[in-house]
């Protein structure tokens, strides 16, 4: 039985793009401050409906996607553990 959030996503390539689109508006708005202004800081919040609202827990979800089918968790009397599948 798996306790806690699920941040996976289904497939790495998948991941991986959210990501792209994600952090590229935000890395871009802070970049070009200088140049636009902090009119381009509009744009940051395009890449955080990317990321779904958190970069950690994109981050967090990109190793659960990586790991998802290559490790099990299981749990008896209270103690978890973790094995390769």
């Amino acid at each position: 039985m798996r306790t806690g959030p699920d941040f996976a996503g289904s497939s790495v390539p998948r991941h991986l793009l959210r990501g792209l689109l994600g952090f590229g508006p935000m890395a871009a708005a802070v970049a070009l401050v200088p140049l636009a202004g902090p009119l381009v800081l509009l744009v940051a919040p395009l890449g955080l409906i990317a990321l779904r609202g958190c970069p950690v827990c994109w981050t967090i979800g990109l190793v659960q996607t990586v790991s998802r089918g290559r490790l099990r968790r299981s749990c008896e009397d209270g103690a978890c553990t973790l094995t390769r599948a």
